[in-house]
């Protein structure tokens, strides 16, 4: 299965992508969140309309630039919005979650550390990840677990900023240590593109779409993961 993850699109299309999804066989995408600049609403039909061209499973998450309105959109539209949800596609689980801890900007996605920690591990807990990752008859290596944010966790590469400090969340670096995903998919800092490890979990960043890269996930039939970023042209 190959995954492309995309993030921080902010209601700009950027051509390379629908080149690469022309030349190569995606078989999702994941969008990280920030699909519109507080706006519009109607850019998120639009957008997943012309990608559902590509690709036959299209995820997405709102992120903290998203009003409250987009997950609707999300869902009224060819994609599955992933947030506060469990989505289960063949091998792969993925627990979602949009929004961001708080930021100096006054954003509409935004929340507190503690209702962001509680609103994702309700959804961590709502289907039992050491279970998903056993063995079973249908899933002989058991199923990739991927959690799915738009902020990255705190005291990565994923969360730093230009001037070197570190913005990301807390909560979502607790979740990753407590639950182990063997991915964390996220976004939301334009210019921290890069992957980085908590434990057993990789953590990639692909950075805001309008810089031309995405997160190529390669997933086989015995569950061994590549990843790695590639130039949307």
């Amino acid at each position: 299965m190959n995954i492309l993850a995309i993030s921080d699109v902010h209601a700009n299309e950027y051509e390379g992508l629908y080149s690469y999804l022309e030349k190569n066989n995606i078989d999702m995408l994941i969008i990280s969140g920030d699909i519109t600049n507080f706006g519009p609403l109607e850019f998120v039909e639009s957008f997943l309309s012309k990608l559902a061209k590509f690709t036959s499973t299209i995820i997405a998450i709102p992120g903290n630039c998203d009003p409250d309105e987009v997950s609707v959109k999300v869902d009224e539209s060819d994609a599955i919005c992933a947030h506060g949800n469990v989505i289960e596609h063949e091998n792969i689980v993925i627990y979602g979650f949009g929004g961001s801890n708080p930021t100096p900007f006054d954003t509409p996605g935004e929340m507190d550390e503690k209702t962001l920690y509680n609103s994702i591990k309700s959804v961590m807990d709502s289907k039992d990840i050491s279970s998903v990752k056993k063995s079973s008859d249908e899933f002989p290596y058991g199923r990739i677990t991927i959690l799915l944010t738009h902020a990255p966790p705190k005291d990565t590469e994923a969360d730093k900023i230009e001037a070197g400090a570190h913005v990301g969340s807390e909560s979502v670096r607790m979740i990753i240590e407590e639950y182990q995903p063997r991915l964390n998919l996220c976004g939301h800092i334009h210019e921290a593109k890069s992957f980085d490890m908590i434990d057993n979990t990789v953590i990639a960043n692909p950075g805001m779409l309008e810089h031309g890269y995405g997160t190529l996930i390669e997933i086989d039939d015995s569950n061994n993961v590549i990843v790695n970023f590639v130039e949307l042209k």
